[in-house]
């Protein structure tokens, strides 16, 4: 993130930032990200099109901010519960109950969708998002490498991101089903646990 990009979003407070954050969320749940526009942004915050761009500088940094705001844990970092399969079920599974686990999935498949035609929304999802969750994550796994749960030199550990968005995705896909609570609980102790300690 770059001093002018700081600079341009430190005008707003952070609760009228929550609140712009959580309007872009409900929107894009309604019309999907194509539909989007800046427009329909600044009708549903009560904010001038030029404030939105002055904050965000564009629709794909504003989208995936507003997806960062709502990402699980995001404001309490990453928990340790003492053991790995404890951190994953605190940052996976209970970070949400069932409704907002299918309205989320729903969201990212779409906005996914979107980042394959869209060069800049696919490189802010990937900073403000992917890397800074895959750092989390990681951080569970180092902990869990150091407590000797989980060897170092075990390749499952680079797929871990992988396994986890498949098995958001797969299920929808394959079992005509959302994900829910006791599946990504499941999913947790029958595939990507076990590949951990193979």
């Amino acid at each position: 993130m770059t001093s002018v990009a700081a600079t341009r979003r430190s005008r707003i407070t952070p609760e009228r930032e929550a609140e712009l954050y959580d309007a872009v969320l409900q929107l894009l749940r309604e019309v999907g990200y194509d539909a989007l526009t800046m427009d329909a942004v600044a009708a549903g915050t009560h904010s001038s099109k030029a404030t939105l761009y002055r904050q965000w500088g564009s629709k794909p940094e504003l989208v995936a901010r507003a997806l960062k705001h709502g990402r699980p844990g995001a404001a309490r970092g990453v928990a340790d519960t003492g053991s790995l399969r404890g951190d994953l079920r605190d940052a996976i599974v209970h970070a949400f109950d069932d409704c907002r686990i299918e309205q989320d999935a729903a969201l990212m498949r779409g906005v996914g969708r979107a980042a394959h035609d869209n060069p800049e929304l696919l490189r802010a999802l990937r900073e403000l998002l992917i890397e800074p969750s895959i750092a989390d994550l990681r951080v569970m796994l180092d902990r869990a490498v150091r407590r000797g749960e989980i060897r170092s030199d075990n390749p499952a550990l680079d797929l871990v991101p992988h396994m986890l968005v498949g098995a958001l995705i797969s299920r929808e896909l394959i079992d005509g089903h959302a994900a829910t609570q006791d599946f990504l609980a499941t999913y947790l102790d029958a595939v990507v646990l076990p590949a951990l300690r193979a």
